[in-house]
């Protein structure tokens, strides 16, 4: 499946914006293709406001979020992949959603559980009945 973080991201943006907040994007700006003025991260990541006053040809897509702002008088064209984006939230109330950091091992070990699953392996747990530790609960692919 795709991930649902862009289309978590559109459907926030809009609410947000909806009830006449400031969108804010906050961002990983470490992660690869992050293009973004450096002079404004701090501690590896930067706010950006979204609102339609700040930012030119916002385009909220699948794979990145492109605009064009402007940092201390000076226009700069941003670009976030999705996957850097870690929160979207209103400026003055702070509601919004917070996303987990992706991690390349993250995407990975998505993958091997996949194919795992697609394979018709059983994924879920080996324990014996005599087992005391805790039970989690998982799902096998029925066909």
């Amino acid at each position: 499946m795709t991930s649902n973080r862009p289309y978590l991201i559109r459907a926030l943006y809009e609410w947000i914006a909806d009830n006449d907040m400031t969108p804010h994007l906050l961002v990983d700006a470490e992660k690869p293709g992050v293009v973004v003025p450096r002079g404004y991260v701090v501690d590896g990541r930067i706010v950006l406001n979204l609102a339609t006053g700040a930012v030119q040809s916002l385009v909220l897509g699948d794979e990145a979020i492109l605009f064009a702002a402007r940092f201390s008088g000076k226009s700069f064209p941003v670009e976030v992949p999705v996957g850097a984006v870690l929160g979207i939230y209103a400026r003055e109330n702070g509601q919004g959603m917070l996303f987990p950091e992706e991690h390349a091992d993250d995407a990975a070990a998505s993958d091997d559980e996949q194919g795992a699953e697609s394979s018709g392996g059983d994924t879920g747990p080996t324990d014996g009945p005599n087992d005391k530790s805790p039970k989690r609960p998982a799902l096998r692919v029925v066909k």
